[in-house]
């Protein structure tokens, strides 16, 4: 998948790919480009629905050595006091490998029965596994997998027990996405997989190079 039907210049192209990797919003690139904010927002789209898409030729790759789990909530409106009673809201279930990428997933819900299935699908078995003390997490106790979990309300590491990159890619996640002020559910995916894209590939060097591959600019 290529970006193509594209009625603006390859140059254009090129400088609008330059700053979307350099994290400048559409609208801003429309303004120092002298072009209309709808051709850079569409353009902008084109570069996420490519990024989605060659990431998910990658979904089947597995997981192995040491893996770090937990899940996230995007957008909405907290309901309670508790960080995992939620309403509105986006539910993201990652998993990390240490010294290596994060691949991410929207769910329906958080639940073990939701949540295992993609531990099995991506990870290899006598991998070690990290997480919180969630409780969808009981499951993984009598797993074909080394199963570590930190209990945060009293630590946040033990020696290797802990899952601080996967909550890194949260809060670097939280950051790119708070600037659009608002992404509407249908979208989010999209911006997600942004996310995951920035996250693995960290250089903008090496995101400039891969993204005009892709796109084919």
């Amino acid at each position: 998948m290529k970006i193509t039907h594209c009625k603006l210049k390859k140059s254009i192209q090129n400088k609008l790919l330059e700053f979307f990797v350099l994290e400048v919003t559409a609208r801003a690139a429309a303004d120092l480009l002298g072009i209309q904010a709808n051709s850079a927002i569409l353009f902008y789209r084109k570069v996420r629905e490519v990024i989605s898409y060659h990431l998910a030729l990658e979904a089947d790759e597995v997981f192995d050595g040491q893996i770090e789990l937990d899940e996230s909530y995007f957008g909405g409106h907290r309901k309670g006091k508790l960080g995992r009673g939620v309403a509105g809201k986006v539910a993201v279930f990652g998993l990390l490998k240490r010294q290596g990428k994060v691949f991410t997933v929207v769910v329906g819900n958080t639940e073990t029965e939701t949540l295992i299935p993609v531990v099995v699908r991506k990870i290899k078995p006598d991998s070690w596994v990290y997480t919180d003390t969630y409780r969808s997490y009981d499951a993984l106790d009598v797993s074909k997998f080394h199963h570590e979990r930190i209990n945060h309300s009293e630590l946040f590491a033990v020696k290797q027990n802990h899952i601080n990159g996967i909550e890194n890619f949260w809060s670097q996640t939280k950051r790119i996405l708070r600037k659009y002020n608002g992404i509407d559910r249908k979208n989010f995916p999209l911006f997600l997989k942004e996310c995951e894209f920035r996250f693995n590939f960290r250089a903008p060097k090496e995101q400039l190079k891969i993204l005009r591959k892709w796109c084919g600019i």
